[in-house]
């Protein structure tokens, strides 16, 4: 499942990274053409890389004559290589606290203008991640590559983009056979690096931010940039550290992110999911009876987060392949089906009913004010790209 600031993605995968190779990738490609380089010489030099060359200048204004270590693909993308990314840079900086800094080539249009839209560079954005360094190290960690390639991968097969104020649950630890409890990520505009107007177009650096399992869920709950907000005078330049817990352990820091929850509610209006079934049942002299099967992981997340938008009269919706489920806000509770959407009004006690009711576990499940719709949730099983079960929820 991949959360997208208020849009939870489900797929079959994790996103995460080897922390000793390259080898781990979301698809059953590999990740094992990465050749080391100057930035510029991996531009091909029979194409004008006006767009590499715009990145490389704002780089150069924060990092000065400092050579990065460039990664760069064996075969580009564009010529049939499996890795979407040209290539990704790496700086080294000791302040606020020693870190590696990496950068990526490939989302935006490095060479020859080909969109149709003028406006933005491919995608419109490059991706960073800051790592903080471990004493004595002197080569950036190498799972970093993959990790930016594999959520490159989810960017070109499906269109999806990243903006600021979004988020990615990996569903496990984003460094692979590590026991780091960073197993999340929240995109934000680089602190440092600013938007980019290129001839190709616009473009900004999103940078990745590494959270934990309870900073995720303070993301779902309330904001995922004001959480980050939050945390930054904990977390300087949003820099990932792979050894830190919760900052939320702080009582103070949770109490300010619980009050903030309390006072805004959630800004996740949208979520997908490939485990969403509509049954219609006839019943003698009745009106007919909706039948919902979820997840249980999907069911623990409507629990979570329908209390943190009805009271506020704000919707939710809950998209499946075949169906749509829409929460709305009203003074009534009730059901309609329009062809594959149903939608459920839900006052603000039928929404707080439904939090106290459904678990995140197998059974069958009913709601006084909604007498009309029953609840199926069936297990979540967190498979690997190979297929195999690696979590049960439920």
């Amino acid at each position: 499942m991949l959360w997208l600031c208020g849009v939870l993605l489900t797929a079959p995968y994790k996103i995460f990274a080897d922390r000793q190779s390259n080898g781990v990738t979301v698809t059953d490609q590999k990740t094992n053409s990465f050749n080391s380089s100057n930035s510029q010489d991996d531009v091909d030099v029979d194409v004008d890389a006006v767009g590499w060359s715009a990145i490389d200048a704002s780089l150069a204004a924060l990092y000065g004559d400092q050579v990065p270590l460039h990664m760069g693909t064996l075969i580009k993308h564009r010529l049939g290589g499996p890795d979407p990314l040209d290539g990704i840079s790496v700086y080294y900086r000791s302040h606020p606290v020693p870190h590696w800094h990496y950068v990526t080539y490939g989302f935006s249009e490095l060479y020859d203008k080909e969109q149709e839209d003028q406006e933005e560079s491919g995608y419109g954005f490059e991706l960073t991640f800051r790592l903080q360094a471990a004493p004595g190290s002197t080569e950036p960690p190498s799972w970093v590559f993959s990790l930016l390639q594999n959520l490159a991968r989810y960017v070109f097969s499906t269109g999806n983009v990243f903006r600021p104020g979004q988020w990615m649950s990996a569903n496990g630890p984003i460094a692979l056979d590590t026991d780091t409890r960073i197993c999340s990520m929240a995109m934000t505009s680089d602190p440092e690096l600013p938007a980019l107007d290129t001839p190709n177009g616009h473009l900004r650096f999103i940078q990745v931010v590494g959270l934990t399992l309870e900073e995720e869920h303070a993301a779902k709950q309330w904001s995922p940039q004001d959480l980050l907000d939050a945390l930054l005078p904990h977390m300087p330049l949003w820099i990932t550290d792979l050894d830190r817990g919760s900052l939320l352990d702080d009582p103070a820091l949770a109490s300010q992110v619980n009050a903030g929850m309390e006072r805004d509610g959630s800004s996740s209006g949208f979520m997908y999911t490939d485990v969403l079934g509509i049954a219609q049942r006839r019943r003698l002299l009745r009106s007919p009876l909706t039948e919902v099967t979820l997840g249980a992981r999907q069911a623990g997340e409507l629990c979570k987060l329908l209390p943190l938008r009805i009271p506020f009269g704000r919707p939710f919706t809950l998209a499946g392949r075949d169906w749509r489920l829409q929460f709305e806000p009203g003074e009534t509770c009730g059901v309609a089906t329009y062809d594959q959407r149903v939608v459920i009004t839900m006052t603000s006690a039928c929404a707080q009913d439904f939090a106290h009711t459904l678990l995140a576990r197998a059974g069958s499940y009913q709601l006084a004010q909604l007498p009309n719709v029953s609840w199926l949730v069936q297990k979540t099983f967190i498979r690997d790209a190979s297929g195999n079960v690696v979590n049960t929820i439920g």
